[in-house]
């Protein structure tokens, strides 16, 4: 195996060139757990810890690695264990809020080339919870294909009314599939190409794990039992890289129950809305009060549902609220730092 075929193009290979410190190797996580982290690189895998020095300068939990990230590592005890010295800029990346009040940034994946976003036909089906992926991978400039699974669970007239659903509201590839039947796996399948990384996200239960089992052939994940009400349970507890027979990369995510939205993806995430604010008056119009709004007069038509307009201003402002509280916190951070350091310094004089 060669650097290549875990994904190290050009694009990479500059940036390590540039970064990396003396002596170290380039390697990628392949999982992360509670702090502890899984290398793997063109002739090994091994756990690996950060450096003392590495881990102080980190001040954001986005700094930290994740899955996906590439590495500078050096090996140590005959090559059996590493230390990760710096993280390599990322080209794409997966990120959310992070969960309950504390206003931070998660990240959840990095360096992915389609993120597939699934959801199941049954009880999972919400489209409001579908705009909130799509901006999330807008946001990391990912490109994404929905996964509409469980579609053995529903008559073909249902899957007809979701597929029309989801094309009206998203200009995304859209893949209608079952882990029961087989249907759509080898469509699945033809988009799937060596040296590129996959991501599966999704909320709990709905078959993503069962889905990468079908994917290499084997029960090599974990799986449980579908609850009474056809959906599945929670089984995945970390994010990992698992690389599939023909070379494509997959990254299994745990189901999130929560998807704050911090950045600036919004309007990346909804394309309809976008085209439509190209017509509006005013540059910047929020489209809720200004005159001459083309995204009101659309919604006033009939043109485009109130609903996912609604969805669009409500995860609007989340979004911008969330950014303002993160740059606010980041300030203060900054602002404690130096008086720290002042302090410091005043007790040596």
């Amino acid at each position: 195996m060669q650097l290549s075929d875990l994904g190290f193009d050009p694009w990479f290979e500059a940036h390590a060139t540039a970064v990396s410190p003396d002596g170290c190797g380039v390697a990628r996580v392949c999982a992360v757990d509670r702090g502890c982290y899984l290398i793997r690189d063109d002739a090994r895998e091994v756990s690996a810890e950060l450096s003392g020095k590495f881990g102080y300068q980190v001040d954001r939990s986005v700094d930290l690695p994740c899955v996906g990230d590439w590495v500078a590592a050096r090996y140590h005890s005959q090559d059996t264990a590493a230390i990760i010295h710096q993280v390599l800029p990322r080209k794409t990346f997966l990120r959310r809020k992070t969960p309950g009040k504390n206003v931070d940034f998660q990240m959840i994946a990095a360096n992915i080339d389609i993120a597939f976003i699934v959801q199941s036909c049954h009880f999972d089906f919400n489209p409001s919870r579908l705009d909130r992926y799509l901006v999330m991978a807008a946001d990391g400039q990912v490109q994404p294909i929905v996964l509409l699974t469980k579609t053995d669970l529903i008559t073909p007239e249902e899957l007809d009314q979701k597929l029309a659903l989801l094309g009206s509201v998203t200009q995304a590839s859209v893949l209608a599939l079952s882990n029961v039947t087989g249907s759509g796996l080898a469509e699945l399948q033809q988009t799937l190409a060596a040296g590129k990384t996959y991501c599966l996200l999704g909320s709990s239960g709905v078959g993503k794990t069962t889905l990468i089992n079908r994917l290499l052939g084997e029960e090599a994940l974990e799986t449980k039992a579908v609850s009474s009400t056809g959906e599945g349970t929670h089984t995945t507890s970390r994010r990992q890289l698992i690389v599939l027979s023909q070379g494509a990369m997959l990254i299994d995510t745990p189901g999130m129950r929560e998807l704050g939205l911090a950045g600036a993806g919004v309007d990346l995430g909804f394309e309809d809305l976008a085209a439509l604010a190209a017509q509006c008056r005013y540059a910047d119009c929020s489209h809720e009060h200004e005159p001459g709004c083309a995204v009101r007069a659309a919604v006033e038509k009939g043109e485009l549902p109130a609903d996912r307009y609604a969805n669009y201003v409500k995860l609007k402002k989340e979004s911008e609220y969330h950014e303002m509280s993160y740059l606010d916190k980041r300030r203060k951070d900054r602002a404690f730092g130096r008086f720290i350091k002042s302090a410091k310094k005043h007790r040596k004089d």
